[in-house]
């Protein structure tokens, strides 16, 4: 059966959870996976998620920093959760679904403002955890799996408002884009979202800094749908939720979906 899946980053699940419970009342996604939920995982918000039928969750969280989530509305379990360069933060946890299927929900570390380790250690440290996504990948090649996540990453020229301006901001440097090219390549990972809208200018991102959003429009594709190539052709109906960034008091992200016919 098909099913739809959800990425979203919400900063903030239990600030947010109004917000979530309207995403999942309007889309009603079969799967959604949370990032940056700053919420220790005893104190996720549940019962309202359950009452719509998500039903299975896998976490991991922490205090007011971090987390990802997956709510389900199919029977899921655990799949593994790898803390990636070592930081201690809760970035990254696996579910897998009753035919096999994992899906991997990533909160890749932001780098900081400065795209220089050794000026910044946060920009070290998402450099790190880049190299050790490929290595994991390298080292045991993932089937039958999607990734997702805010990988804060815009890797393409039109995943930004302006290239040029971009290339020396971090998410768009070329050290970045390099280093999540090479950990795409290790699992040999599709990118299901530029699989289905290939062309043309295409954002997940818009700051809180910008007075008008919308109308300025200075986006960037920060999150991302990723699958192995086997279960790559059975995606489809990609898109950026772009009017949620509208909603009141709202993330700065937008959600992005894509459906597989699995």
């Amino acid at each position: 059966m098909p099913f739809t899946l959800a990425t979203w980053n919400i900063n903030s699940v239990r600030l947010r959870e109004a917000l979530v419970l309207r995403l999942l009342e309007e889309e009603a996604p079969d799967i959604l996976c949370l990032q940056e939920c700053k919420s220790p995982v005893e104190k996720i918000p549940v019962e309202g998620f359950e009452r719509l039928g998500y039903r299975w969750r896998v976490a991991q969280g922490q205090k007011d920093y971090n987390g990802v989530a997956i709510l389900s509305k199919r029977p899921m379990e655990e799949a593994g959760a790898v803390d990636h360069a070592a930081l201690g933060h809760a970035r990254h946890v696996a579910g897998r679904l009753e035919d096999g299927t994992v899906i991997h929900n990533f909160y890749v570390p932001a780098g900081g403002d400065v795209p220089n380790r050794e000026m910044n250690v946060k920009f070290g440290q998402k450099l790190d955890y880049l190299r050790d996504m490929r290595d994991a990948f390298h080292a045991e090649a993932p089937a039958r799996s999607i990734l997702v996540g805010d990988l804060n990453i815009a890797p393409r020229e039109d995943d930004v408002w302006s290239h040029k301006q971009l290339l020396k901001v971090v998410s768009h440097t070329p050290v970045e884009v390099a280093a999540l090219a090479e950990t795409q390549d290790s699992g040999a990972w599709v990118d299901i979202t530029r699989q289905d809208i290939p062309e043309g200018p295409l954002y997940s991102w818009w700051s809180y800094r910008s007075p008008d959003w919308d109308a300025a429009d200075k986006g960037r594709r920060l999150d991302h749908v990723w699958a192995t190539p086997d279960i790559a052709n059975a995606a489809h109906s990609s898109r950026v939720l772009r009017h949620v960034r509208g909603w009141e008091k709202p993330s700065d992200h937008a959600p992005v979906l894509a459906t597989f016919d699995l």
